[in-house]
């Protein structure tokens, strides 16, 4: 079972307490923090790094977006996942989070299934990146010769699999698999399932996802699906072309972080990909056909 590291930073005792007995669990060792100046020096000295942070938006001295700058302008914390928790939910405040890094987000005052439904969807997504990233590095030696390939893929696992080994073929193994990830995760869950935007939204909020994958992956009219990943690689980038069995959806919206989706436990992925995964990423025609590259 995986133990997480969290700290939790508020300038309201009442709301760490709050944090402190909605996390309650077996699996996580949570640190508090009065202020952002004391979160900081949480993160220097503890003797874990930190998995997750979840940071007040509005306090004293140095604000919850000054110390989210201060971390991903820092190689040490860049990687950390931030949940910014705030009253302050207009556009232009959750665009100016977004801008700064925060890509989760907690409106106040919020119930426990909210808190534990991002904090579960957070830490999902560390947890897939890091296993990803080690296949990269068992790869990479082996991937290195390779010129193309072509791969079929039905379910989560194979994606995550293939996404590990693909990423080796890329400069920044870590950001490349994320990229890979979403989008080969995409094929499958809104492709291949049709499990729509607003679908995923609650069954992530229940913590029902991965069994409704499971169910539909059996379904007689599933059984046969298959997504495939194609990759060329010439002397200047990697390319990959991702096609699924799906109707395509309105990819447009997702290429861009949307301040309307900030408080949803998914709905970031494309839009992460687009920015820090690949040197460009584009859908084609109904959009059950993406190409991304990664520059060599």
């Amino acid at each position: 079972m995986s133990r997480w590291h969290l700290l939790a930073v508020d300038d309201e005792p009442l709301n760490l307490e709050i944090i402190r007995e909605y996390l309650d669990d077996p699996r996580m060792d949570l640190d508090l923090a009065a202020n952002a100046e004391r979160a900081w020096q949480w993160l220097e000295t503890a003797a874990m790094p930190y998995d997750l942070v979840i940071l007040d938006r509005m306090m004293p001295g140095m604000s919850g977006i000054e110390m989210l700058r201060r971390m991903k302008a820092d190689a040490r914390y860049r990687s950390i996942p931030v949940i910014i928790q705030t009253a302050a939910s207009s556009p232009d405040q959750v665009r100016e989070g977004i801008e700064a890094g925060a890509y989760y987000y907690l409106t106040k005052p919020y119930e426990p299934a909210a808190l534990f439904a991002i904090v579960r969807a957070a830490l999902a997504d560390v947890e897939d990146q890091s296993a990803v990233v080690r296949r990269a590095a068992e790869q990479a030696a082996t991937l290195s010769l390779l010129e193309s390939a072509a791969f079929r893929f039905a379910t989560l696992d194979d994606a995550h699999r293939l996404a590990g080994l693909l990423a080796a073929l890329c400069p920044v193994p870590a950001t490349a698999a994320m990229g890979l990830t979403e989008l080969m995760v995409n094929a499958v869950e809104h492709g291949n399932l049709g499990i729509s935007y607003a679908e995923k939204v609650r069954l992530k909020r229940e913590d029902a996802w991965e069994a409704e994958i499971a169910r539909r992956l059996a379904l007689p009219e599933n059984c046969a699906k298959a997504a495939r990943i194609g990759m060329r690689r010439t002397a200047g980038e990697a390319v990959f072309t991702i096609r699924d069995e799906g109707q395509g959806f309105e990819w447009r919206r997702y290429l861009e972080f949307d301040p309307a989706r900030a408080f949803d436990p998914n709905g970031r992925g494309i839009a992460m990909a687009r920015m820090l995964s690949f040197s460009r990423l584009d859908y084609c025609g109904c959009g059950n056909e993406v190409v991304a590259a990664v520059k060599l």
